[in-house]
């Protein structure tokens, strides 16, 4: 990967508060248009990463470029091409939604003429049109996260760094979130995303990169990553002829680990690097099932993160 392409670029960074380290010798690429997912428990280093990258924190050794430019010699260059959102909104009570957006236009320096258009294009973006009269004190907490991502595009960034965004949401917030991400993945945006909701991150990230006592454990995309653990993927099949033949022919198939009877059904455990959830459905056809039903469940992320985390900290 050439230097041109990536918009992160860190190299043995670590990250002291006093004596205490909270990031330790941590390497990670982005390349431009990825999206990636920085998962840990509280404490293993991700903010403390992402403010590194956001300029807010000096690091006590390692490299940091952001679209190749240093974050320690060239902060006001980084800050141009960087779109920061914190884990918690600042207390604008006596602002509007609009007033907010103008606000903030003002401070990246828009040009007056042009910035109630950019206001109107980034509240159409994060669907906040009908808000923008709106005290920003009286938002919901899912309105708020909106607001902020609406707040850190206003300048167009090339990078978005988003630090627990899904934080305190409920669930029509959150897929709410995750839809407004996945058009600014499809926009070409390059994200960087902190969360400890695991499944949420795996369905639209490039990428993940999961942290702990401020190392890097693991980084790929899920199924490397479930690669690297041998975690199994299960998959239920009902057949109309099941037979005591049928299921140790089923058994024989090269990266199936197991089968096993549930009821009224069979659950197969397949080692994805070996045999994919499509292949394995020709094998059980060419045996002459007669396939009822046929149900691959969801990768699980809780499952990687636990087998590579320990609960540890910085």
């Amino acid at each position: 990967m050439s230097k041109d392409e990536l918009v992160v670029d860190i190299s043995h960074l670590s990250v002291v508060y006093g004596r205490q380290p909270a990031v330790r010798d941590l390497s990670l690429q982005i390349p431009r248009g990825e999206v990636f997912g920085f998962i840990g428990p509280n404490g293993a280093g991700k903010t403390s990463t992402i403010k590194v990258l956001a300029t807010l924190v000096k690091p006590a050794s390692g490299t940091v470029l952001v679209h190749g430019f240093d974050v320690v010699r060239e902060p006001h260059r980084v800050r141009q091409v960087v779109g920061y959102m914190p884990d918690s909104f600042g207390v604008y009570e006596d602002l509007t939604v609009t007033e907010y957006l103008h606000f903030f236009a003002a401070a990246y320096r828009i040009e007056r003429v042009k910035r109630k258009a950019v206001v109107a294009d980034v509240l159409t973006l994060t669907d906040l049109t009908e808000k923008a009269d709106a005290p920003v004190d009286a938002l919901s907490r899912g309105m708020k996260q909106r607001l902020g991502i609406a707040r850190v595009l206003l300048h167009d960034p090339a990078l978005l760094l988003l630090d627990e965004p899904a934080s305190g949401l409920d669930p029509r917030a959150r897929i709410e979130l995750r839809e407004l991400l996945k058009e600014l993945k499809a926009m070409g945006k390059t994200i960087l995303i902190s969360s400890h909701i695991l499944h949420e991150l795996s369905q639209f990230c490039t990428r993940i990169g999961i942290i702990e006592a401020g190392q890097l454990v693991a980084q790929g995309d899920v199924k490397e990553i479930y690669r690297t653990l041998g975690v199994q993927r299960l998959v239920h099949v009902q057949l109309a002829n099941r037979s005591d033949g049928m299921m140790a022919g089923i058994k024989a198939i090269p990266g199936v680990a197991a089968v096993e009877l549930d009821t009224d059904r069979i659950v197969i455990r397949i080692r994805e690097d070996e045999l994919a959830v499509e292949e394995l459905l020709e094998r059980i056809h060419a045996l002459g099932a007669r396939i009822q039903m046929f149900q691959p469940e969801a990768m699980d992320m809780e499952t990687a993160f636990m087998k590579l985390t320990r609960g540890k900290v910085a």
